[in-house]
C-alpha cells in the first residue's frame, strides 16, 4: 500500500524546485515541481519524495489525526511487524 502524508513546508530553494518539510521533529527534502504555487508555511501532501498537492491546514491536521487513530487499530500491521 502507498500513502501520501501531509507535511508542513518549512523552506523553499531559490529555484523553487526543492523544499524542506517537517512533521514533528523530522525533516525531509522533497521535490516541488508539481506544486509551483506552494510557499513556506503551507501544508503539502508528500508521496515518493514529491509534494503532490497543497492542503488546507485543517485538512492536513484531520488526515494526520486519522493516521494516528488507524495506527492503534489491532491487526493493522502484518503479524511479523506487531
Amino acid at each position: 500500500m502507498c500513502l501520501a502524508v501531509p507535511f508542513k513546508l518549512l523552506e523553499v530553494s531559490p529555484d523553487h524546485r526543492e523544499g524542506t518539510v517537517a512533521m514533528g521533529h523530522s525533516t525531509l527534502a522533497v521535490g516541488l515541481d508539481l506544486v509551483p504555487e506552494v510557499k513556506p508555511g503551507d501544508y503539502v501532501l508528500v508521496h515518493a519524495g514529491m509534494a503532490i498537492e497543497v492542503l488546507q491546514e485543517v485538512e492536513a491536521r484531520e488526515t494526520l489525526a486519522a493516521f494516528r487513530e488507524y495506527a492503534h487499530l489491532p491487526g493493522l500491521l502484518a503479524p511479523e511487524a506487531e
